[in-house]
Order: structure tokens, then sequence, then C-alpha cells
């Protein structure tokens, strides 16, 4: 009988305690679309894992910047457990969602935190420099990143500021030594880029760039 009870009282604390854990699960990432930074911080105080992953398997981290939902974001930096380098199924790590958005402050605080500034493949200056955020480049040059980062076809920071960026962040990536004549697999130039594009600026920019380090003759 006293078997029977205690089984019986087992059985009630798991079932209770399962419920409470998937409400806090559906809570935890309804919170984060809502970016209700409150939320987030009363289920961490309750013990939520931050690393807890979506059907999906996103974590929290990377659906919050995803979703522009920055004070989520700052929670989520906040707590020691969280992981700052997590990828996604594409190999794009929180540093490098934060560079494409242009949240300069959160960068910031990643690369405080010891983000991978220079993982392997597709970089954070590759697409800082895609969406040309000019600060965030500046902001990873001065952390160490490697100006002529490959991604895995080949195309440097340089070639993706000229074909998607701004003449602006050409200028930085050229006149902080991004070297002009590396070639991707496909064998084109960051000139390549600009002109496949049209981008009469960036092709201005980076000719001038060829031309002025050319020897003056003698005359």
């Amino acid at each position: 009988m006293k078997n029977c009870i205690r089984s019986g009282l087992y059985l009630f604390v798991f079932t209770c305690f399962s419920w409470a854990h998937a409400g806090s699960y559906d809570d935890y990432f309804a919170a984060i679309g809502s970016d209700n930074a409150v939320a987030v911080t009363m289920l961490f105080q309750r013990g939520f894992d931050p690393n807890t992953v979506n059907p999906q398997g996103q974590r929290g981290l990377i659906l919050a910047l995803r979703g522009s939902a920055l004070k989520v974001v700052d929670v989520l930096l906040a707590q020691p457990t969280t992981d700052i380098n997590t990828r996604t199924a594409q190999d794009e790590n929180a540093l490098m969602l934060a560079a494409l958005r242009g949240f300069t402050d959160v960068c910031r605080k990643l690369i405080a935190l010891d983000a991978d500034v220079n993982k392997p493949g597709w970089t954070p200056l590759h697409y800082a420099a895609t969406g040309g955020h000019n600060d965030i480049m500046q902001l990873l040059l001065d952390n160490h990143a490697y100006i002529d980062a490959a991604s895995p076809n080949g195309s440097t920071p340089l070639m993706m500021a000229a074909m998607y960026g701004t003449a602006a962040s050409v200028k930085l990536l050229l006149d902080a030594g991004a070297d002009v004549d590396l070639k991707n697999d496909l064998g084109l130039t960051a000139l390549d880029f600009a002109r496949k594009k049209q981008r009469t600026d960036a092709v201005d920019l980076i000719a001038a760039f060829i031309r002025n380090r050319q020897p003056k003759g003698v005359w």
C-alpha cells in the first residue's frame, strides 16, 4: 500500500514538473519573439537553461538576434552560461548576425565576451562588409579580424563590400590594407565583383587605388 502511494506521489511530481517545464519552454520562445526581457529574466531566475533549443534546433541568442529582440539579447549576454559562439545550420555565429544587422553595441559586447572574430569560413567581417556597417568593420579590425579572410568560395570582405556594401566600406578596407589582387574560386577580384553589380562608385574607388599604386614613369 505504501509503495503504491509512494509511486503515485512520484508520478504526480514528475507530471507537474513536465507540465511546468513545457510551459517554461513555450514561454521562453514566446518572450524572445516579443522581446520581453522581464519574462526571460524571470525564467532564468527559475533555472531555465538559456541554451535551450527550439524545435528547429536554434538557440535563444540566435533567434533574438534574427528577430532584433535586443532587450532579450542583453539578458542572454548577461547569463554566464549562454553559449555566445553557438552556430546556425548555415555556420553563422552570433557575432556574424549582429554584424550583418548593424548592431554595434551587441558586437562590442560579444567581442568583450570572447566571441569568435576569426571563425573559419564566412566571418563577421564578411557580414559587416556586406551590410556596409563601417563602425562594426573598424571594431572587428581593431580586434584582430583578418582583413583578407577567405570564405569557402574564396571571397574576401573587400569583394563583399564591392558587391553589396557601400563605397565607404570599400574605402575603409582599401585604406586598412585589403589585398585588391586576390581572386575567389571563380577567378574574380573585388573589381570584378563591383563591375558585376554595376557599382560604379566601388569600381571607381578600386580602379583609382590600383592606378595610384603603379610606379610613376620618368619623363
